[in-house]
């Protein structure tokens, strides 16, 4: 499954996205990832969660954002949520691609986890395979 948090630069997506880490921690049955560019949530959030710099890795690109998650996934069936901040900080601002991203994202995951993104973008200004996810 897939869910986004949306709005313009500035409008508190990664307070709701640290605060929504955290309380899965109290919740969750499984592992917590937490991948970001940089480490601007890292110290805001539980220890208990994996925290991954996509710098780190050299993930840069939908496609090398795809294979990084689904590479954690297949390495790891225990993993029930991720959450990502700032995703076009790491891939791009192509929403068409992003959307076709997301789809491929959504079947891998299926019903045993649940990916979160911050998205920089008014919802008006996005595409529609994108705003399907907008939960």
């Amino acid at each position: 499954m897939i869910k986004l948090i949306t709005g313009k630069k500035g409008t508190g997506k990664t307070k709701i996205i640290i605060d929504q880490i955290n309380e899965a921690v109290k919740s969750t049955n499984g592992n917590i990832v937490c991948i970001e560019k940089g480490d601007n949530i890292r110290r805001s959030i539980s220890y208990k969660v994996r925290w991954c710099d996509v710098d780190q890795f050299g993930v840069e690109g939908m496609d090398s954002f795809y294979g990084f998650v689904a590479g954690m996934l297949a390495g790891n069936y225990d993993i029930k949520d991720i959450f990502v901040d700032g995703i076009f900080k790491i891939v791009g601002r192509d929403y068409e691609c992003f959307g076709k991203m997301l789809e491929k994202l959504d079947k891998l995951t299926g019903d045993d986890s649940v990916i979160t993104f911050t998205v920089s973008a008014d919802e008006a200004d996005l595409s529609e395979n994108v705003k399907q996810f907008i939960k």
